[in-house]
């Protein structure tokens, strides 16, 4: 695991770049092979304090037009649960650790994470237990998240019209 991209979307989620800039968190990354940590820190307030913890590199930035170059270039991508973000890493076949924000009301994200986790495509966590959830982890044991066929939308929907297709 050569690169590991965090990102917390459009959301402030200060807690979690705390929790993975932690020296202890990062060692962790450096035990696992991560050379390179790269942070989509979002609209919050806290900037990660180091350029490098080791044999890890870090850098950051807030906003780009598109993360899809660095989910791409990640071995691990460590994402907020904004069923987005998780159904775009997963469909670029990436290992993905979701770290709740358990600070929301009405919090959808941990529904979105237990479902991919039991259905085997992904991990989650929170904050409190993100150093030692990436120590135990086994990512070999993560499945692949089928693609999707855009065959099967049009058919649908060509079923609820009456149409048939030849």
């Amino acid at each position: 695991m050569l690169n590991v991209f965090v990102t917390v979307g459009t959301t402030k989620f200060d807690k979690f770049i705390r929790a993975i800039t932690d020296i202890e968190c990062i060692k962790v990354l450096e035990k696992r092979g991560c050379q390179h940590l790269t942070l989509q820190i979002g609209n919050g307030d806290y900037v990660p304090e180091y350029s490098k913890v080791g044999a890890v590199s870090i850098e950051y930035y807030r906003f780009k037009d598109t993360i899809k170059e660095d989910l791409q270039r990640a071995d691990l991508v460590i994402s907020h649960a904004g069923a987005g973000s998780c159904l775009e890493t997963l469909e670029l076949e990436k290992a993905l650790l979701v770290v709740v924000n358990e600070d929301l009301m009405n919090n959808h994200q941990i529904e979105v994470a237990k479902k991919l986790s039991d259905c085997g495509y992904l991990y989650y966590t929170s904050c409190g237990k993100l150093t030692e959830t990436l120590r135990l982890m086994d990512l070999t044991r993560l499945r692949m998240y089928p693609k999707r066929d855009p065959c099967k939308y049009a058919n649908a929907i060509d079923n609820i019209m009456g149409f048939r297709r030849m």
